[in-house]
């Protein structure tokens, strides 16, 4: 199952919102104007029980694109936000072990960091190359559209140098869309070249440093770290619209799975409505199905001396042999040896 927080899930820390307001007021706005409209006070910004949507952070960035003439505010603002700010997973990428483990579990972990926009990585040419093929929310104005891609690129920029060092700068930026007036913004702030009307919005740093490892590069906590980024995504994903629902309940019988249909009526809706809402968050049934299947499977293994075969039948499959595959498919590993 791919993890779509739906727009309106308080589900994030406010770190991101908390960070805009503290930029603003820099440039005189203040905190209530930034956050006007999001239901937020700059009291709940110091609550530690507050939660923020991704909704709620767009409209404080709606706000900005709109109350700051100089569109220089996405550059500072991701100038502001090192990984420390980031909680669980910005710890998790700090300690990664290479600069390459630090590119994978940057995309993996990514749901944890209030998305906005949808990042992917890939080497090529001689480049480990960071791209931003689209938003993750509906469809945005030009301008706001713009302004998370630039604070997207400017927090790749300014991550690579908290877990690489100050001299790690990206050999070239792209953008898909035609030059703005201020420009000048990006080179200034990236440290690079930048080009515009390119194919796509891309990142790129030299892929020898893939392999180097990070300043704070500790194996142990990186994997303890790792889990931790598993639970809150798991947590994440049986809170977040009707993909939460239906993976609650899915979870809550584990010894017999229901059908959509069952599902949809238990959840008061029309099968082919629960089928729409399902995609319109980036999943299906049958994906969520799987990956309860997976979930519970990996849990029965760690914690109880069950039988695979065992196991098997209680996660859904009358094949063991079906099951071991399904297995391999999600950890990379077979049953036997995972339980070592």
């Amino acid at each position: 199952m791919v993890f779509k927080p739906w727009l309106n899930d308080k589900i994030y820390a406010p770190y991101k919102v908390s960070a805009l307001v503290e930029t603003l007021l820099g440039l005189g706005v203040p905190a209530v104007e930034t956050l006007k409209g999001t239901g937020l006070s700059a009291q709940d910004l110091e609550d530690a029980q507050t939660l923020t949507s991704v909704g709620q952070y767009l409209t404080a960035c709606r706000n900005a694109v709109r109350l700051v003439p100089d569109p220089i505010t996405p550059f500072l603002l991701g100038r502001k936000m090192h990984l420390s700010a980031y909680g669980m997973y910005g710890y998790a990428l700090m300690c990664s072990v290479t600069l390459r483990n630090f590119f994978d579990d940057g995309v993996k972990y990514h749901h944890l960091a209030t998305p906005t926009v949808v990042i992917e990585w890939r080497e090529e040419a001689g480049a480990a190359i960071w791209s931003f093929p689209r938003l993750t929310s509906p469809e945005l104005s030009a301008d706001l559209h713009r302004f998370l891609i630039e604070l997207q690129l400017m927090l790749h920029a300014v991550h690579l140098k908290d877990v690489a060092g100050p001299a790690c700068t990206p050999l070239k930026a792209t953008l898909s869309y035609p030059q703005p007036p201020h420009a000048d913004h990006y080179a200034r702030f990236l440290e690079c070249p930048v080009s515009f009307n390119a194919p796509a919005c891309e990142l790129h740093f030299d892929a020898a440093i893939l392999d180097k490892p990070t300043q704070l590069a500790h194996k142990l906590t990186s994997t303890l770290m790792q889990a931790t980024c598993e639970r809150l995504i798991g947590q994440a994903k049986i809170s977040a619209g009707a993909s939460g629902e239906v993976y609650q309940i899915l979870m809550a019988t584990p010894g017999r799975l229901p059908a959509l249909g069952e599902v949809a009526a238990m959840v008061h809706m029309h099968e082919r409505t629960l089928r729409r809402k399902l995609e319109s968050e980036g999943t299906s049934f049958g994906e969520i199905v799987d990956d309860v299947r997976a979930s519970l499977a990996i849990e029965y293994l760690r914690t109880t001396k069950m039988k695979t075969d065992d196991i098997a039948a209680l996660v859904g499959f009358s094949d063991a042999a079906n099951f071991r595959r399904a297995f391999k498919r999600w950890t990379g590993k077979a049953p036997s040896d995972f339980k070592r």
